[in-house]
């Protein structure tokens, strides 16, 4: 219920597909509402945004993994957990390969989203011995690539990638790199991460010594951006370059066990073959640096290579096992800069790779679901990219084509020649412009220099400064070089460079930087259709990382770099709503008294019957073989208002009959523990008055008892013998005139003064007392149990009594019974106070 109404809430939709209107400006309001409200997560159908909060959130607890393990993609809040479990469930249950692509600029949490999602999949999968081994081994190596790498999974355990499949990610890191503060390496300059990677490295299986080894490597490569040139000049006029500091290269020489020399003739000289002979030229102060600049570079993505082949083979899943695989994708998302070079260029190229894989492998899933569905497929209209990517990768005629064709030709080759090439390739294409395309059709643009090129991509309009992309692009390694790395004597070092085996020499020019990385692009263009894909979009909300700060210029022109709005207009293509019959029937079947509170028949009846009864127009519905379509989010939500309203009713009805169950509930209750309470009591009050009737009887025996032994003692008895005889006949008559009293007494009433007679006249004085006192007894008890009210009633009507008593001649006679309150102890008269103390 709560998830369904996170995506149904029209003021920050948790699916961006029923926006309603769909325009940039309600799209960035909802992203910024849901975040104010610490939503980072939000969908466009099965792609799930994330808004980067810069500050740990509580919704990744173990209890959250198991809230969205096995759960209904949207049947939960969007949750970077839900596209985890969905893409981990299709791999185990449908054995469907799965790829999920994180895309975003750098500091929009890519790496965290990696993280979360290979923890999630590391939770949930099967346990045992070995996979947990695996598992953890995995997770460790996080800290050591730091997102640079896919990951795979296989069955329900983790498997690595092959190594083309992270050579473009390599590639990306690896143009720019110069010195240690452009490295990218992670955890160099902070101590914390430093142990965090080794701690990782130790648990994926390394030994000392290949740690040892790996971190000399490294400080060669960072010690190499320090390495300084100086200029000289030789004999011949020609310049030469040398080493302005040697204890740098000392140091270097030191870490890999080589003659400094050697090196050193490395990089200030270079040897080519001339006439079947190897003659040394020396190398100017430019082509120094370059050469070291190569080195750096080939050591880098050399060593990255042998550490991602080094983490695969600890956690290689054992052969015969592997049939299904799941890829996390970590890349850059798109760029663009005040000043863009052959990086973003080669970076902005693999985007629109994406964008079209993206949106035609969407395309493809919806028009899939409908044909199941038996659902008609109408042709929609969308920005086709890729005439953006045939200008940039066309084998023939394309940027990158041409930027090779210029780096290999012969002659006099720079970056003015190559925007030439381009400016008469491509003077009418449509998605290309330059300062002179522009002037050729009179069109005056100052933000567009000279020595660049413009090229409207799917995200936006972006310009390329051709300064760099000749030299960046032939990121040649001089033979020398490599031949150098050979003959050190550290080993993992010279592993790197197998080609500096003299006997294994090739004259064949390497590729070029653009060549790689289109191989790689197409490598991963055809992984990705190969399985099925999941998208994260991660967004980056300010640019000082501060906790909760959404800045709305930023945030909307990554929405445009990322194409969520034409990702929208595609998912929402002809029906913008679908959702299971017995879903979509359990949830609104109080909306028609047909279908309410029960449903009998089949779950699509139960829907037709329900959208009959509601009226909505037929051009909105479709019925599917088992979902139900919706076209207009409007329909939805007019939908979801009617389900509020009747919720409210319902609600008011139950707690309605609640409260009238409740009440007579406690009144049976009540009811019945009033006749137990009542029961007791009258039988209690039974036994005290058979115990003080008794009481009475004995009192009365024995009064009368000893005021008759002293009368006839007195009377008629005046010797000892005659004493005992008196007492013997006296005890014999009283005893007998006793117990017919007892047997005769007259009923407890006040008003009853009936009492039995003596049967001897000797105790007709003792009758009479005992007459006496059984009716102030009765009086007694009657005054007991009166309540104060009635009491004081009674006392009132005494003093009435007292006052027209011998005052009104008829009186007596407007009286049924004179008032007696004498008896019962009710008059103040001081006359009646000893009888009533008695």
């Amino acid at each position: 219920m709560e998830a369904t109404t996170s995506l149904l809430d029209a003021a920050a939709v948790g699916d961006l597909v029923l926006l309603d209107p769909l325009t940039e400006e309600l799209l960035l309001h909802t992203l910024q509402e849901r975040f104010r409200r610490s939503d980072i997560y939000t969908y466009i159908g099965n792609v799930v945004i994330s808004v980067n909060p810069y500050r740990p959130l509580p919704i990744y607890t173990p209890e959250k993994v198991q809230e969205y393990h096995n759960c209904n993609f949207f049947a939960v809040k969007p949750h970077i957990y839900a596209i985890a479990d969905d893409a981990y469930r299709s791999l185990r249950d449908r054995d469907r390969d799965q790829c999920i692509l994180i895309t975003g600029e750098s500091g929009a949490g890519k790496t965290e989203a990696s993280k979360l999602v290979m923890s999630y999949v590391a939770a949930v999968c099967s346990k045992g011995e070995e996979v947990d081994k695996v598992k953890e081994q995995l997770l460790q190596s996080n800290p050591v690539l730091e997102g640079t790498c896919p990951t795979l999974w296989a069955m329900a355990e983790p498997r690595p990638a092959p190594p083309e499949q992270l050579k473009l990610h390599q590639d990306c890191r690896h143009y720019g790199y110069l010195n240690r503060e452009s490295s990218g390496l992670p955890g160099m300059d902070d101590a914390a991460n430093f142990c965090a990677m080794q701690d990782a490295m130790r648990v994926i299986g390394f030994s000392p010594a290949e740690v040892t080894a790996l971190l000399e490597v490294t400080a060669v490569v960072l010690k190499l951006g320090n390495v300084q040139l100086s200029s000289s000049f030789q004999a011949s006029g020609m310049e030469a370059c040398s080493i302005a500091e040697p204890q740098e290269l000392q140091e270097i020489c030191e870490l890999i066990g080589l003659d400094p020399g050697v090196l050193e003739q490395a990089l200030c000289s270079r040897t080519v073959k001339a006439r079947d002979e190897m003659v040394r030229t020396t190398l100017s102060v430019p082509q120094g640096y370059y050469g070291r600049d190569a080195l750096a570079k080939n050591i880098y993505s050399r060593l990255f290579d042998w550490l991602v082949n080094r983490i695969n083979t600890s956690i290689q899943v054992k052969p015969g096992k592997q049939r299904k695989v799941m890829g996390v994708l970590d890349i850059y998302g798109f760029e663009i800069f005040q000043d863009n070079g052959f990086e973003q260029f080669i970076i902005n190229y693999c985007n629109e790779k994406l964008q079209q894989i993206f949106i035609l492998m969407t395309l493809k899933e919806e028009q899939e679901e409908y044909i199941r569905e038996g659902i008609q497929w109408t042709p929609v209209e969308f920005f086709d990219n890729s005439i953006i990517c045939n200008l940039i990768e066309n084998s023939k005629c394309g940027i990158l084509a041409m930027l090779d064709e210029e780096c290999l030709r012969p002659g006099v080759v720079n970056e003015d020649t190559f925007l030439t090439k381009l400016n008469q390739l491509f003077a009418t294409h449509k998605h290309y412009e330059s300062k002179e395309t522009q002037n050729a059709q009179h069109v005056m643009d100052a933000s567009l220099p000279s020595q660049c090129f413009r090229i409207h991509h799917y995200a936006g309009k972006v310009t390329y400064n051709v300064t760099g992309f000749i030299e960046k692009n032939n990121d040649l390694l001089f033979r020398d070089l490599s031949q150098a790395m050979w003959a050190s004597r550290h080993a993992l070092l010279r592993s790197l460079f197998p080609e500096g085996d003299p006997q294994k020499v090739s004259l064949k020019l390497p590729p070029t930087a653009s060549f790689q990385f289109k191989a790689s692009v197409a490598t991963l263009m055809k992984n990705l259709y190969s399985k099925n894909p999941n998208y994260i979009r991660c967004i980056k909300p300010n640019e000082t990382k501060t906790a909760m700060l959404f800045t709305p210029e930023l945030v909307l022109a990554q929405i445009r770099y990322l194409g969520l709005m034409e990702n929208v207009r595609v998912r929402r293509a002809g029906y913008a709503f679908r959702q299971l019959y017995d879903s979509f029937l359990e949830r609104y079947k109080m909306l028609s008294p047909r279908t309410w509170p029960r449903w009998t028949g089949s779950h699509r009846e139960g829907t037709e019957v329900l959208l009959a009864d509601l009226v909505f127009p037929r051009e909105e519905l479709a019925f599917g073989h088992t979902k139900i379509f919706i076209r207009s989010p409007r329909t939805l939500f007019d939908l979801e208002r009617r389900r509020q309203e009747r919720v409210a009713e319902l609600v008011t009805l139950i707690q309605k009959i609640f409260r009238g169950w409740r009440c007579r509930t406690q009144y049976q209750l009540m009811r019945k523990s009033q006749i137990i309470i009542s029961a007791w009591f009258r039988g209690h009050m039974q036994k005290n008055k058979y115990k003080q009737m008794k009481r009475s009887v004995l009192i009365i025996q024995a009064y009368a008892r000893g005021w008759k032994v002293r009368w006839v003692y007195r009377r008629y008895f005046r010797s000892e013998a005659s004493t005992r005889l008196a007492n013997f006949i006296y005890r014999r008559l009283v005893q007998k005139f006793l117990v017919g009293l007892a047997r005769n007494l007259p009923p407890l009433s006040v008003l009853d003064r009936t009492w039995p007679p003596a049967p001897y006249k000797f105790l007709a004085d003792a009758n009479q007392k005992l007459r006496s006192i059984f009716y102030r007894w009765k009086c007694k008890k009657y005054r007991e149990q009166l309540t104060p009210q009635r009491r004081a009633l009674l006392q009132a009507k005494l003093h009435a009594s007292e006052l027209f008593k011998d005052k009104k001649a008829l009186y007596s006679k407007s009286l049924q019974q004179p008032f007696q309150g004498e008896y019962l102890g009710l008059t103040q008269n001081p006359k009646y106070q000893k009888l009533h103390a008695v």
